[in-house]
C-alpha cells in the first residue's frame, strides 16, 4: 500500500527520488505490482527492504505521517529477509537457464536436483517451528515442492528423452548424476532398475532410431524396372500428370511410397556410418566424464540483492560443451561421429521467456491510471504493442 501512495502523484515521486540522491548512487521507487514474470516476488521484496530507510524519511514528514500504520514492523522484516533468503536460489537457477546462449538444455536435471535439495532443506530448518508465519512458510515450500514433482514426474525415458539425452551428452558429466541417484537410494548402477541403466539404454535405442536407422535403408530405383522410353517425359504428360501422393497424408494407403521395400537396398557405406555412430556412443558412455580445465561454482545464496544477478550469472557456462563437442568434430576424435546429435539436441533453447513475456503483458498495457480501459481498447493496444 506504501508503495501506491508514495507514488501517487509526480511530486511525491519527486520527493522520494531526491531523498535518495545525497546517500544512494541510483535512486529507485518502490515496485508497486508484482508481474507474472520469474522473480518477480523477489524484486519487489528486495526493493522494499532497500528503501526502507528511505521509507521511513519519508513517513516523518508531517503531511504524510497519518500513514506511519501502513509501515513494516521490525518483525515483519524479519519475515521479508527470510522469505528473501529462501526464494534467492531460485532466481540464481532461473537466471541460469534463461540464458540463450550458450546452450542450457543439459543443466535442466542438475537444477531439478538442486531445487529439490534447497527445498528439503527448507523445510528441514522449519519443520519443528511453531511460530504462525514459520508454519505457512512451510506449508508453502511444501506444496511448492509437490509441484515441482508434478513437473519432474514428466522426465522418463517415454517423455523426458530430450532432457535426458542433454544431460547425457554432457562429457563433463555423463552418467555421473544417475549413478549417484543410485547410490543415494542404495541401488547398484549396473542393476537394471537403476536410473544409470535404464537412462544408458534409453539414450543407446534413441540414437539407434532416431539416426542409425536413417543410415540403413535407402531407397533406390532400379533402372532396368523403368522403360526407357519414358525417361522424358513430354510436356503435355507433365503438365497433366497429378501426384496421388500427399507427403502430409500418413495413410495406410500410401505405404507403398513410405516403405518401398521392393526397390530399397541396403548401402555398404550408410549401414558402416550407422554403426560407427552406435559404436561411438557406447564408447562415450563407458568412459569416464571429461576433466574441465575451469570449474566455476557459484553459491546461489551469495546472490543478493546488492549484486548484479546479470553480472554473477556471467560465469555460469564453464565450462563450454559447445567448445568441447566441436573440437571433437574436428579432430575426428572416437565420438566424431556423436557431435551431430549433439548439435541436434543442444540447440533446443529449454525455456519459454519469450513466450510467457507475450502473454504477461496486463501491467505493461493497463498502467495504474488506465483501470477504466474497455476490453476492445486492451486487445487493440496488445496487437499495436506486439506487431509495430
Amino acid at each position: 500500500m506504501l508503495a501506491v501512495l508514495i507514488t501517487l502523484t509526480p511530486g511525491r515521486r519527486n520527493k522520494f527520488i531526491d531523498w535518495q540522491k545525497a546517500k544512494v548512487r541510483i535512486a529507485v521507487l518502490p515496485i508497486m505490482d508484482v508481474k507474472t514474470r520469474w522473480n518477480s516476488t523477489l524484486e519487489l521484496l528486495e526493493r522494499g527492504y532497500r528503501l526502507q530507510e528511505f521509507t521511513r524519511e519519508w513517513l516523518q514528514n508531517p503531511k504524510y505521517s497519518e500513514y506511519w500504520p501502513q509501515f513494516t514492523s521490525q518483525d515483519e522484516w524479519t519475515i521479508v529477509k527470510y522469505v528473501m533468503e529462501v526464494l534467492r536460489p531460485f532466481r540464481h537457477w532461473t537466471l541460469w537457464m534463461s540464458k540463450r546462449h550458450p546452450v542450457t538444455l543439459h543443466h535442466v536435471i542438475t537444477v531439478y536436483k538442486d531445487m529439490f535439495d534447497h527445498m528439503d532443506g527448507v523445510m528441514r530448518a522449519l519443520a519443528k517451528k511453531k511460530t504462525p508465519w514459520k508454519e505457512d512458510l512451510f506449508f508453502a515450500v511444501m506444496l511448492a515442492r509437490q509441484k515441482l514433482s508434478e513437473y519432474y514426474a514428466e522426465v522418463t525415458p517415454n517423455t523426458g528423452m530430450l532432457l535426458i539425452s542433454a544431460h547425457i551428452l554432457d562429457p563433463f558429466r555423463k552418467l555421473r548424476s544417475f549413478r549417484q541417484w543410485d547410490k543415494g537410494m542404495n541401488i547398484n548402477p549396473e542393476d537394471e532398475i537403476s536410473y544409470t541403466t535404464q537412462y544408458q539404454e534409453a539414450f543407446l535405442k534413441y540414437v539407434k532410431n532416431e539416426y542409425c536407422a536413417k543410415h540403413r535403408r535407402v531407397p533406390v530405383n532400379k533402372l532396368e524396372t523403368i522403360p526407357s522410353s519414358n525417361l522424358v517425359p513430354s510436356a503435355t504428360a507433365l503438365g497433366s500428370y497429378q501426384s496421388s501422393f500427399d507427403p502430409y497424408d500418413l495413410s495406410s494407403d500410401d505405404e507403398e511410397y513410405l516403405t518401398p521395400n521392393n526397390v530399397a537396398e541396403t548401402t555398404r557405406g550408410r549401414s558402416d556410418c550407422a554403426a560407427r555412430l552406435l559404436t561411438a556412443a557406447s564408447v562415450y558412455l563407458k568412459s569416464p566424464p571429461e576433466a574441465p580445465k575451469n570449474w566455476v561454482r557459484i553459491n546461489p545464496n551469495l546472490n543478493d540483492y546488492h549484486s548484479d544477478p546479470m553480472e554473477i550469472s556471467g560465469t555460469f557456462w564453464i565450462p563450454d560443451i559447445t567448445d568441447w563437442w566441436r573440437q571433437q568434430e574436428e579432430m575426428h576424435s572416437k565420438y566424431g561421429e556423436l557431435s551431430n546429435v549433439a548439435r541436434d539436441i543442444f540447440s533446443i533453447i529449454a525455456h519459454g521467456v519469450g513466450l510467457e513475456a507475450s502473454v504477461s503483458l496486463g501491467r505493461d498495457v493497463i498502467g495504474w491510471r488506465k483501470s477504466k480501459t474497455t476490453g476492445e481498447t486492451l486487445r487493440e493496444k496488445v496487437v499495436v504493442r506486439q506487431f509495430s
